[in-house]
């Protein structure tokens, strides 16, 4: 009898979510029915103007919030079959973000972020100083690790941002419109260094984007319209590719 190989499964199968919010009696959808899966691995970008549900979608995808109907397995873990705390514990573990608002706590250092976050998710393993040495020189912020966010650049606070969602080493990346408050040559940066760390180190990434452009990195490409996906390519193999991948002066 063939065993299946776990590796084999995808991380995200999403079926038929619908998400529907209601403000007394009027009803707004803004997920319509949306089925799609990812594998492990993969980088896709979700793209749409404003309004076309791909927020929500994020958010229900990260667990942040509950679908009204459909299902969401995350790295074989059916959201419906756990409770608040489950949940919870499931991002901590399993799932990091990457938001448009670096969210980063301006009383620490770039280092102390980082730390923060790795406590916060509750491994017991002592912080791995090795692995962090590589986020930095991947990132190209080995040497503003001490310095706080006022003291950073918009490109280097989103930088400290991914190395702060890398180092727990989360099965999945969600983020959310990253470049969204970076200027054209640092969204660039930003951009192939989540595609590097996707290539690199392997991480499974879901970018949400209104930018057509920046999806481009991704393998694959979902639009979303009106709480709909209303089309599917593959990303541009005309970017450069991580291998290459020299990060500009920020």
């Amino acid at each position: 009898m063939h065993v299946p190989d776990p590796t084999d499964s995808p991380m995200i199968v999403a079926e038929k979510l619908t998400k529907t919010y209601r403000s007394g009696r009027l009803e707004v959808p803004a997920v319509r029915g949306v089925s799609f899966s990812i594998k492990r691995g993969e980088f896709v970008a979700i793209v749409g103007p404003s309004g076309s549900g791909k927020s929500t979608l994020f958010y229900l995808l990260g667990g942040l919030t509950q679908a009204t109907t459909g299902r969401i397995v995350i790295d074989g873990v059916d959201f419906a079959t756990l409770d608040d705390a489950e949940r919870t514990r499931l991002r901590k573990h399993r799932i990091s973000f990457i938001f448009q608002k670096f969210n980063l706590l301006p009383t620490l250092s770039a280092m102390g972020n980082i730390e923060v976050a790795y406590t916060v998710s509750g491994r017991k393993e002592p912080l791995d100083h090795p692995f962090l040495d590589h986020l930095s020189d991947l990132l190209s912020i080995k040497g503003r690790l001490k310095h706080r966010p006022s003291e950073l650049s918009g490109g280097e606070q989103q930088r400290v941002a991914i190395a702060r969602a890398l180092i727990t080493r989360p099965a999945l990346v969600l983020a959310d419109e990253p470049t969204g408050n970076l200027d054209t040559k640092n969204s660039e940066a930003v951009l192939n260094m989540l595609e590097r760390s996707n290539r690199e180190l392997g991480q499974t990434v879901l970018m949400i984007t209104h930018n057509p452009e920046a999806a481009q990195v991704a393998d694959r490409i979902l639009h979303m319209r009106d709480g709909e996906i209303v089309k599917v390519e593959n990303g541009s193999v005309a970017r450069p590719t991580a291998a290459g991948f020299v990060p500009p002066a920020v």
